[in-house]
């Protein structure tokens, strides 16, 4: 089984979004913030699930959609996956921090 690595940039993510969800429900920013990370364990069995970032183009960068947020990974090898950002798909993507 292949490891997710959340680097610190997509677990500071992962806390902006709930915290700005709770603004207007607490219950459901932890719901949302817990369907974000279920969605990502998909590419625990199919790493390649995801399609290549337009952006970026390169074929180990992929990013699955949940709802409006973008869940950006890279393919490290077979054993390991970073989870390198969660961003609303309103915002551009900085690929700069990425590579």
């Amino acid at each position: 089984m292949v490891l997710l690595n959340w680097t610190e940039q997509a677990a500071g993510d992962l806390i902006n979004i709930r915290d700005f969800i709770a603004k207007d429900s607490p219950k459901y920013s932890t719901i949302h913030i817990n369907r974000i990370k279920a969605k990502a364990r998909l590419l625990k069995d199919y790493p390649k699930s995801g399609k290549i970032v337009h952006e970026i183009d390169i074929e180990n960068m992929r990013e699955l959609i949940f709802g409006n947020y973008r869940i950006i990974y890279r393919i490290v090898n077979i054993k390991q996956i970073d989870i390198l950002t969660v961003f609303h798909s309103a915002r551009e993507l900085n690929s700069i921090l990425l590579l």
